[in-house]
């Protein structure tokens, strides 16, 4: 299913900071960033759980915000995007690592 993360973290702290970094590789493990605080990502029932429990764990409920918009298993036909920086289809688009 593909799940779209966003979050807003206060950076006026060191320790704010550090969760926005976190908070960012933990996302990365899982999906795409196509936006500087919005990521994509492509995930089975058990992997969100286990991407969620660790999101939680690091933001600060007093202080950052976080999002998760549930689009399904045909989410990835509901996407338009218009403008540059076109985020590549794992499914699809052939990646060269």
């Amino acid at each position: 299913m593909l799940v779209l993360i966003t979050y807003d973290v206060s950076v006026l702290t060191k320790a704010g900071q550090r969760r926005l970094r976190n908070i960012a590789k933990t996302c990365l493990d899982y999906g795409m960033r196509v936006q500087n605080s919005v990521f994509e990502c492509e995930v089975t029932p058990d992997q969100y759980v286990m991407l969620k429990a660790e999101l939680l764990n690091i933001y600060n409920a007093e202080e950052d915000s976080l999002r998760f918009y549930m689009l399904g298993s045909k989410g990835r036909q509901k996407v338009e995007h218009l403008g540059t920086k076109a985020t590549p289809d794992p499914l699809r688009d052939a990646l060269i690592l």
